[in-house]
């Protein structure tokens, strides 16, 4: 597995507020980029389209109340993945957050997708964090 880790950033709303809107994928669509097109969730799954690239579908997976919350590809087209959400609290209000995509790349893969990869995650938490407040 390939691991792509965003920047950790500070977000100000508490642990709680954080993993409550992240529980629910109804959520996600307002962080995903402009790429992103035929988005349809439940609270506990959703499926879209990358424009050019393909069509992807996750699962709610292992929760921990108010510190991580993962998510879990479904099959296994173009790659299997987990996309995991980390919390912890930093202040009064203030939460730290990071995001990690772990990807079962293979080689030709990790190459070319590596950059957006790794620009997808920053892009996520720095979307949660614009949304959120």
């Amino acid at each position: 597995m390939t691991s792509f880790k965003s920047d950790k950033i500070l977000i100000n709303k508490s642990q709680e507020d954080l993993y409550t809107f992240l529980s629910d994928f109804n959520n996600f669509e307002k962080l995903m980029p402009e790429q992103v097109t035929n988005w349809k969730a439940t609270n506990d799954s959703c499926s879209f389209t990358i424009k050019g690239m393909a069509d992807l579908a996750m699962t709610m997976g292992q929760q921990t109340e108010y510190s991580q919350i993962t998510y879990n590809s479904v099959g296994e087209k173009p790659f299997r993945f987990d996309l995991k959400t980390h919390f912890s609290l930093a202040d009064n209000d203030q939460t730290e957050t990071h995001i990690i995509l772990n990807a079962d790349l293979n080689p030709m893969i990790k190459m070319m997708a590596s950059r957006p990869l790794q620009n997808f995650v920053n892009l996520l938490v720095n979307k949660l964090k614009e949304v959120i407040e």
